[in-house]
């Protein structure tokens, strides 16, 4: 389908699309993430500003999403909070537990680590990863509408940056009226703004 003019039709392009992608990226191979990955959190660390006490929601590794768990732990020894999201309520928003090296996890939503019991936080920063995106900085994740309905919910939004491989980045996700742009787009390539 190349141009879906509905949402139905728009739908069915986002589930070929979504398989697409995730089958690309698991297609990388675990060296060619790692080199990716360490170019992406280069450009985090310009995208980001890392102050003592500023909440950064970030996110454990799901499907070959790039890793940040190195650059949480750096950011966390610079006294940043890291929190991760937590799927509290099937069709919610997310919430956010904060997570240090030495957190205690459990299995969460698709088996995905969460920090167990720690203190529930609103964070200042959004970290989401991107199975693609466009040059309006729209993301397309697995679906769910998770980050979408999150961002919606905050009181006082939080910067939201899409994290994603540059390779994956397609000329439009057809964004539909519930979807919302992200501030910023961190690849291994280039930190984009929406145009």
């Amino acid at each position: 389908m190349e141009n879906p003019q509905t949402w139905e039709e728009v739908d069915i392009w986002r589930k070929a699309e979504r398989q697409r992608l995730a089958a690309g990226r698991l297609a990388l191979s675990v060296e060619q993430r790692a080199s990716l990955t360490r170019e992406i959190i280069a450009r985090l660390n310009q995208a980001v500003e890392i102050t003592p006490g500023r909440i950064i929601s970030a996110y454990f590794p799901y499907r070959g999403e790039p890793d940040l768990r190195p650059w949480m732990a750096q950011i966390s020894s610079r006294g940043a909070r890291v929190a991760l999201p937590i799927v509290a309520t099937k069709n919610a928003p997310l919430t956010f537990r904060l997570w240090t090296p030495e957190a205690r996890l459990e299995r969460g939503v698709l088996g995905i680590p969460v920090p167990a019991g720690t203190e529930e936080v609103t964070p200042d920063v959004v970290l989401a990863p991107c199975l693609g995106f466009d040059r309006s900085c729209y993301r397309l994740g697995y679906g769910g509408g998770y980050f979408d309905r999150t961002l919606a919910a905050f009181e006082k939004r939080p910067l939201a940056i899409g994290v994603a491989f540059a390779p994956f980045q397609i000329e439009t996700i057809f964004p539909q009226p519930h979807d919302i742009p992200m501030d910023r787009i961190v690849t291994d390539q280039a930190i984009w703004t929406p145009v």
